[in-house]
């Protein structure tokens, strides 16, 4: 496998009458053809802001991508011009967003805007489009695809409306689909249908898959490779089992002790991390944890951590990379409680 996507020194930033949010803080990642890769964090920490940039969807003004590259199959998306990037849109990368009812148009019937992709992208006539916008509906587990193409969004309950929404990503057959918190909005027992769907449609068409969302467990189950976003950057990225196994970022390690574990008792209580996500107008010195972190040093607060090598293709920013026991969510055995400096 290739790599189809190079993000490098991403930064996204909004300009307000409160100062410069740095939304988006020198990010960078790649991902595999055919591979999931899963980007949590806690609301704010710049997850959609991130896939936003990749598509070059963000509102200007306030914002504005002010540097960096993304490099999609050897060219830099940020270079450009504006009717290029509409043949890239829909076609070669697509998304899934949050809330569908937002997303879809009220007054546009389903098979309207199914159609309207494939006959912009692929060119096909309306009888080809809604014909494959009928298969499209089946693909995605809708019965009686056919009848429902004339149907409106407010007539499919909020799981349909997802997986048309999928559908729709998935038209034009993209190289990668960015589905941003794809599942928010559903029930559990439905979240479960829309995310095998999605993992299926992966497998079978070799679609790439970002995964953006702050629920651990979907990310445990589904994704190749984890990055860890806080405050506008990556601060711990490996494979999901390594990650589970083996946390290396106070962050991460603070993440997953307040997640729910079925083999804990009753009794037990949930340890959630202290403070709030800081100011990303006025960010702290040093590394932007460090006023939540237990594990602190002197040289936390004074010099921002690079993502540094904790093992095989895993990094984590931390000056001192803790380790931590009794974190497992999926896979992998626990290390020892205890904190080793880098």
């Amino acid at each position: 496998m290739g790599t189809l996507l190079q993000v490098r020194d991403l930064k996204t930033q909004f300009f307000t009458e409160d100062g410069v949010v740095h939304a988006v803080d020198g990010v960078s990642f790649d991902v595999e053809e055919g591979e999931t890769l899963g980007l949590v964090g806690e609301s704010g920490c710049g997850k959609s802001v991130t896939a936003l940039s990749i598509l070059r969807l963000i509102p200007n003004p306030p914002g504005k991508i002010v540097a960096g590259e993304i490099v999609f199959e050897g060219e830099d998306l940020l270079k450009l011009e504006e009717e290029e990037i509409r043949h890239v849109r829909g076609n070669r990368i697509a998304m899934v967003f949050q809330e569908p009812m937002t997303s879809l148009n009220p007054v546009l019937t389903i098979g309207r805007q199914l159609t309207e992709a494939l006959e912009l992208h692929l060119k096909m006539d309306h009888h080809a489009a809604s014909k494959r916008a009928a298969e499209l509906l089946e693909m995605v587990g809708i019965p009686e695809a056919a009848s429902r193409l004339n149907d409106y969004p407010h007539q499919f309950s909020g799981g349909m409306r997802q997986r048309v929404m999928i559908a729709m990503a998935l038209s034009c057959n993209p190289k990668l689909l960015l589905a941003d918190e794809p599942t928010t909005a559903l029930d559990v027992t439905i979240q479960a249908q829309i995310l095998e769907i999605m993992a299926r449609l992966s497998r079978e068409l070799g679609t790439a898959v970002v995964i953006i969302t702050h629920n651990l467990g979907v990310v445990a189950r589904y994704a190749d490779r984890v990055n860890v976003m806080y405050a506008g950057k990556i601060v711990e990225t490996a494979s999901a089992r390594e990650l589970y196994g083996n946390p290396r970022h106070p962050y991460t390690i603070g993440l997953l002790k307040s997640v729910p574990r079925l083999d804990q008792g009753r009794k037990d209580r949930l340890i959630p991390i202290e403070g709030a996500p800081p100011d990303l107008v006025n960010p702290p010195t040093g590394c932007n944890f460090s006023p939540r972190c237990a594990y602190k040093i002197d040289k936390c607060t004074a010099e921002e951590p690079p993502l540094m090598s904790a093992g095989d293709r895993h990094q984590s920013a931390c000056w001192v990379m803790p380790t931590t026991s009794t974190v497992v969510v999926a896979g992998g055995e626990a290390a020892q409680e205890g904190a080793v400096s880098s």
